[in-house]
């Protein structure tokens, strides 16, 4: 009888739990281990060489300490600069997080959509090869937030963040005539992981109805294909939350949904 397999999800901040609340369902049996990088967020602040060198050894180290089956890189702006390093280097599966624009310009009926994302990830080259790829004829606008993950990542511990706040981080990806433009933005890829935690408020904000593409599902499905079926054995109380400032979390209540309803040690 197989042990429940170990994933280590692994993020920025806090953004990575829309992630890891998708990938819980997808196996429940499994132990998990969530590792914010708040001692380097954001890592919109730092330039991409920065970013290799914090991630790419910072990941060898939590791989010797914590032995994942898999590793969720459950950032954008680290999967669009890692994953080929990560992969040369250590031999875990990883599964990364990239704009979900394939799959959005496939649904949208008015080809018209827009990329929501930090600085870093829209002006990657990456972002910009998956548009030249598939556009599939839409008109793609590139939407790069200063503020927005922040903006998530406070509303989630409980800080006061206006509708003000989050609508000015919305408006540009809203293009043409919010009454009945026939042309008008239907379909928005949240190319950031922290934006989900948002989602009430992004829908309720935005000046007409559009998709909000989130990749979470998808990337729980590739983790579910990677790993093995679930065994007999079960780890339904096997969580932890790990900050790499070292500061103790106290979101227990706020984490738990998260984490399937599970109390993170």
């Amino acid at each position: 009888m197989s042990a429940p397999p170990t994933i280590l999800v692994f993020d920025s901040g806090l953004g990575g739990l829309t992630v890891l609340r998708e990938i819980v369902r997808a196996r429940p049996d499994a132990h998990y281990v969530y590792v914010a990088d708040d001692a380097f967020f954001p890592y919109g602040h730092h330039s991409e060489d920065q970013i290799i060198a914090r991630v790419v050894p910072l990941i060898g180290e939590l791989i010797g300490a914590h032995n994942p089956d898999l590793v969720v890189i459950a950032c954008n702006t680290a999967s669009t600069l890692v994953m080929s390093h990560l992969r040369s280097k250590y031999k875990v599966p990883f599964v990364g997080t990239v704009p979900a624009i394939k799959p959005a310009c496939a649904k949208s009926k008015t080809k018209r959509v827009s990329v929501l994302g930090t600085k870093g990830t829209v002006k990657r080259e990456y972002t910009k090869a998956l548009i030249r790829d598939f556009a599939q004829g839409c008109e793609v606008t590139l939407v790069g937030s200063a503020e927005l993950a922040a903006l998530a990542e406070a509303a989630l511990t409980g800080t006061e963040v206006s509708d003000q706040e989050i609508s000015a981080e919305l408006a540009p990806c809203f293009i043409g005539d919010n009454d009945g433009d026939a042309a008008r933005t239907d379909t928005v890829v949240l190319a950031c992981t922290h934006y989900p935690l948002l989602m009430n408020r992004l829908v309720r904000l935005a000046p007409w109805p559009v998709d909000w593409i989130d990749p979470a599902p998808a990337i729980a499905r590739r983790v579910a294909d990677l790993l093995e079926a679930p065994g007999g054995k079960a780890d339904h109380a096997g969580a932890e939350m790990i900050f790499t400032s070292r500061r103790p979390h106290a979101l227990s209540r706020a984490l738990m949904p998260f984490f399937g309803g599970r109390v993170p040690a």
